[in-house]
Order: C-alpha cells, then sequence, then structure tokens
C-alpha cells in the first residue's frame, strides 16, 4: 500500500473486553475498596506481590537509593500488558542474582485482574543490580524485547515468542552493552552506572536502535563518605563523582549493534544522565532525544538527517532553568499537553527545586513555564521520579503524575527514627486547558496518602477499559497497581500503530512491531486536533504502554486519524470507531 493511501483496520482481540459506547465495561479487580475513589491499589489482589530489595547496610552506597523502574509491555502478544520489575541486592557482599520479576496478565472477560508469576519459566536471569527497563522489538519478529539497566554490566533479552527470553548481551554487543561487570566479590569495577534507555529508530531505516544514559563512575570499593546539614552521614550528590558520558547503539539489522557514540557526536557533552525521552521536538520528522541529568545541565539532542546529532538545549531553553540553573533531574516526559501540536517537556527536580515545563513553540525553542502554570510551587516539597503525561480522566488534555521519594535525608524522618528517612507522597497535577494546573492528590484516593520511596512509574491501559493506570516501584518497598477508575467514563479512542514483522515464526501470534515514534493526529470537527505519540520511554528507568489512548470527552463522534509514520510517510483512516482499540499497520512499501 503506498504513502497516504487508507490503512486496514484490525480490531484486537482484547477489544472483545470493551463495548462500544462509553466504554464502561471492564475487568475490575478482586476487590474494590472505594468505587469513588479515582485510583485504588490492586496489586496485592492481583497476584502482584512484588518488594523491592536495595540491600541498604548503612554504608550509604549511592546506588541503594535509585532503584528500581518497571516495564508495562504484552510480552505474548496476547493483547493484554505484563509486567517486569528490577531487583537489588546487598551491595559489597558475596556476587548474587538480582532477581528481576515477570509477571504475565491473566485478563480475561469477566475475571478478577490477575497476574502470575512466570519469572522461572522465562529464561530471564538477570545478573546485575537491577536499575531500570527499556523495551522494543529490536529484530522486528513482532514480539517485544527487554534491555536492563544495571549497577553492573547490562542485559539484552530476545523474546522468543513462545513465553520465553534468550539473553544475547554478548552476541548483539560485541563491543560491550555499557556499565562495568561486576567483580567476583560482587562489587562493580570502576566506571559507573546505567539508568535510562530507549529504543529509537534515529535514521529511519525501519530498526529500533538504542540509546543508553550513563549515570556516575562510581564502585562500592571507593565510596565516598558524605554528611547531611546536621552532621549525620548521608547518601553523597552526584556532583561527588565524574558522570559517564551516554552510548548510542545503531542497529545492524542482523541481531547486532554497533557502538556509534563517537560517530554520532552524542557524547561530546555529557551530564549524569538519569530520564530520557525521544521525540520529534523540531517538527522535521526525526527523531531526536532530550536527556535529563542530575545537577548538571540538560541536552536536547537535535536528529542532523547523517546519523549525527547536535546538543541545542542551551539556545533552546532546556538546559537550564530560566533562572540559569542546572537542578537535579530525574523523571521526564514529551507530551503535547497544550494541544498546540508540538512536544512539550515535563521534568521533576529535587525537594526545594520545583518540576520545570518547557513550553514548545513548534520549532524545538522552548519556553520555562514552571512558575506560571503551578506546578514549580506545587512540587516544591518533593523529590520527583517517575513522572508521565497522560489524561487520566479522558477530558482530552494530558494531565501529571509524578512519583516521589527524597534522596537525601529528611531530617523530620529520621529525628522520628523512621528506618528509611526518604518517603513522600505521589502528586497528580489536572490539566486546566489553560496552561496551568490544580494539583487533586487529595481526591484521587487513599492510595495518593501513602508515604513511600517512589522511583520508576509505568503508565498503561493494564485491564484494557480505556484509561490509563499506573504501576508504580518503590525504592525498598511495594509494587502499587493504580487503577483508574474514573477515565472510561468519557468516551475515548485506543489505537495500537505497527509495522509489518520481518521474520514471523511458526506457531505464534505474531504481529507487526509497535512504530515507537510514530504521531498520530486525531481530527474531528468544531474541536481542536489532538497530536498523540507512540512511545514507550519517559517517566524513570520505566517503560510504558505504546498504545496511544486518546480521551474524547462526551464526544460520540468517530474521528478520523492521520498516522505519520517514523519513515516520513503519511496514511489516514476515516472513521475510526471509538471505545475500543484497534490497530492501524503501516503502509506497504
Amino acid at each position: 500500500m503506498r504513502p497516504g493511501a487508507y490503512t486496514a483496520l484490525r480490531v484486537l482481540a482484547a477489544a472483545a473486553l470493551i463495548t462500544t459506547g462509553c466504554g464502561d465495561r471492564r475487568t475490575a479487580p478482586a476487590t474494590a475498596p472505594d468505587a469513588s475513589a479515582w485510583f485504588t491499589d490492586g496489586a496485592a489482589e492481583a497476584g502482584l506481590g512484588f518488594q523491592h530489595i536495595n540491600g541498604m547496610s548503612g554504608r550509604l552506597y549511592m546506588a541503594e537509593i535509585l532503584a528500581p523502574g518497571v516495564a508495562l509491555f504484552d510480552m505474548d502478544n496476547d493483547g493484554d500488558l505484563d509486567v517486569y520489575v528490577p531487583q537489588g541486592y546487598l551491595l559489597g557482599g558475596p556476587s548474587t542474582s538480582s532477581h528481576g520479576r515477570l509477571y504475565r496478565n491473566d485478563l480475561a472477560p469477566g475475571a478478577p485482574l490477575h497476574f502470575t508469576d512466570v519469572t522461572d519459566r522465562s529464561g530471564i536471569v538477570a545478573t546485575g543490580y537491577g536499575m531500570g527497563v527499556a523495551t522494543g522489538d529490536f529484530d522486528n519478529d513482532g514480539f517485544v524485547d527487554l534491555y536492563l539497566t544495571n549497577f553492573g554490566s547490562n542485559q539484552l533479552f530476545h523474546n522468543n515468542g513462545n513465553g520465553t527470553f534468550t539473553d544475547v548481551t554478548a552476541r548483539a554487543f560485541p563491543q560491550g552493552p555499557v556499565a562495568p561487570k561486576l567483580a567476583a566479590n560482587g562489587r562493580a569495577s570502576e566506571g559507573g552506572w546505567s539508568v535510562s534507555a530507549t529504543f529509537v529508530d534515529y535514521d529511519r531505516d525501519g530498526w529500533l536502535d538504542l540509546y543508553v544514559g550513563s549515570y556516575l563512575q562510581y564502585s562500592t570499593g571507593a565510596s565516598t563518605k558524605c554528611f547531611a546539614p546536621s552532621g549525620a552521614l548521608d547518601y553523597c550528590t552526584p556532583n561527588t563523582y565524574k558522570p559517564l558520558p551516554g552510548r548510542l547503539f545503531h542497529n545492524n539489522h542482523d541481531g547486532t549493534f554497533t557502538d556509534v557514540t563517537a560517530k554520532s557526536r552524542i557524547a561530546s557533552e555529557f551530564g549524569p544522565a538519569l530520564g530520557v525521552t525521544a521525540a520529534d521536538f523540531n517538527g522535521d520528522g526525526w527523531i531526536d532525544l532530550y536527556v535529563a541529568n542530575d545537577s548538571q545541565p540538560n541536552q536536547l539532542w537535535i536528529n542532523q538527517h547523517d546519523g549525527t546529532f547536535k546538543n541545542t538545549a542551551l539556545g533552546a531553553g532546556v538546559a537550564l532553568t530560566a533562572e540559569g540553573k542546572a537542578e537535579a533531574s530525574m523523571g521526564v516526559d514529551a507530551g503535547d499537553f497544550d494541544n498546540d501540536g508540538d512536544e512539550d517537556i515535563i521534568v521533576t527536580e529535587q525537594t526545594g527545586e520545583g518540576h520545570n515545563l518547557y513550553v514548545n513553540d513548534g520549532h524545538g525553542a522552548f519556553e520555562d513555564q514552571s512558575a506560571r502554570s503551578g506546578l514549580a510551587s506545587a512540587s516544591l516539597g518533593f523529590t520527583g521520579f517517575g513522572a508521565a503525561w497522560f489524561d487520566f480522566d479522558n477530558d482530552g488534555w494530558l494531565d501529571l503524575l509524578t512519583v516521589n521519594g527524597a534522596v537525601q535525608t529528611i531530617q523530620a524522618l529520621a529525628q522520628a527514627h523512621d528506618p528509611f528517612p526518604l518517603h513522600q507522597r505521589k502528586q497528580l497535577f489536572r490539566n486546566l486547558g489553560n496552561g496551568r494546573f490544580q494539583e487533586l492528590s487529595a481526591q484521587a484516593g487513599k492510595v495518593f496518602e501513602l508515604s513511600e520511596v517512589g522511583r520508576g512509574a509505568a503508565f498503561g491501559d493494564i485491564d484494557n477499559d480505556g484509561d490509563t493506570d499506573v504501576v508504580v516501584a518503590n525504592n525498598n518497598g511495594p509494587l502499587r497497581l493504580l487503577i483508574n477508575n474514573v477515565g472510561n467514563k468519557k468516551h475515548w479512542l485506543g489505537l495500537r500503530l505497527t509495522g509489518q514483522p520481518v521474520a514471523p515464526k511458526r506457531g505464534t501470534r505474531e504481529g507487526g512491531r509497535d512504530m515507537l515514534g510514530a504521531r498520530v493526529e486525531i481530527i474531528r470537527k468544531n474541536v481542536p486536533t489532538l497530536w498523540r505519540r507512540v512511545r514507550a520511554d519517559g517517566s524513570y528507568a520505566s517503560a510504558n504502554d505504546p498504545r496511544v489512548l486518546v480521551g474524547l470527552g462526551d464526544s460520540t463522534e468517530r474521528p478520523n486519524v492521520h498516522v505519520h509514520w517514523p519513515d516520513g510517510s503519511v496514511s489516514e483512516s476515516l472513521d475510526v470507531p471509538i471505545d475500543r482499540y484497534v490497530t492501524i499497520e503501516a503502509p506497504l512499501k
């Protein structure tokens, strides 16, 4: 099918769980303690009994406080989202597996939401101190693969399409997968570690490349002693150690990657990277990268169309705050929060700094509207990690949720003899549609009253009911599953945008890979066009549902959809059904 022609629409098998109309039929959690709450925690009832272990021993190793991320991805192509979460262990002690866990979603019509731990049969053996997860189908076989970032050697697991995975790290990265390997005594060698990564087709050749952010040159054997203002020992700041450059790997189309970091110029400037998101920030049809650095200037890598990138962050207004300050950036996401057709940026920051909102002018220049939006003042008392733009109430405007937890001792908690005095509550901000946000955490449900050391957050429709749920990973704490109870009261459009599988497997339910980076126009009469992006990255060390979920409010109109594919082609689909998920396949060449 040539570019510009109509694409075929295919209703997902999972759409059988959702009715046409308001989309109010759903697979509910086993218990609903407060049906009126916007969000309820369904982790325990659903079988997500994961408990993170950071291995803290009192030696205040920095790696103890930064994990974990979490991933939502459809590992078995059955139309629902499965969960992977990294694990930690005692640093500086005997070498041991970190035992990250994989949970299969057993979603079925009329049955309670339930997950089964399938780690032992999956073949995933995580050997590093787990940090984060990136997801993407790197070999175009129609099944999503996993890249695990670690304090230690990173790992790439190939999805075999039958519920199992194979560690292909050594073959895929003959030059090394980034980050040091663990020595026999379990201590990381000098060199640092990786936290966030993203699969991205930066050269528009139809194959996913990989960017990996690097953090610090750090080892447990040479850890520096640092102190809080009170004089007590505390975790160090990132400026205590030297940062390492991120790495860019080009996909060779044969299951291997080539390190093109130097060639691409992506490492000509760098800092201690904690967050990364890939989007077309200047509207030229090529995917760019934004890297959030911890206490050093952030980078905006604009794609030069020839395999190289240029950091324009300082001139574009996104390297520093409006006051010219480099802040402790952790989580990051890009999205069109003001519905003007371009990608704006949210960055979460440390307590006392306030989160940063950078508003795009459509050409890759930004204005810092953190104060004007109300987000800066409302977040001053929090250290943000996981975050994303998402339309929690399906009114057509992207809202914001941040997952919080300090990195240095909160003195009031320490004085109360709290064993882990870093915990903070989560925050939910509603987009008012005028450039401002209102914090509604108090109305969001009892789960927002919990004070925990929040880190990763993965966003996606975990029960396929037409609204966005959130899986939250807590440092040294339990996994939380924030079930959205309010979004599907409005109308919605669910889209999965796929390409064609290059190497389908016999006897499997293969499909084309998710076309990360594709942009979607949702066109209706007499209302502004909505723009959304296919993405799995963003947030913090986490991977999100790549499906596009668009809130339509009270409108029952079936929209027209224009898809801007990563290769530059455009297709359109007319009169697309609402209140269900449909798949749009990329045009054949």
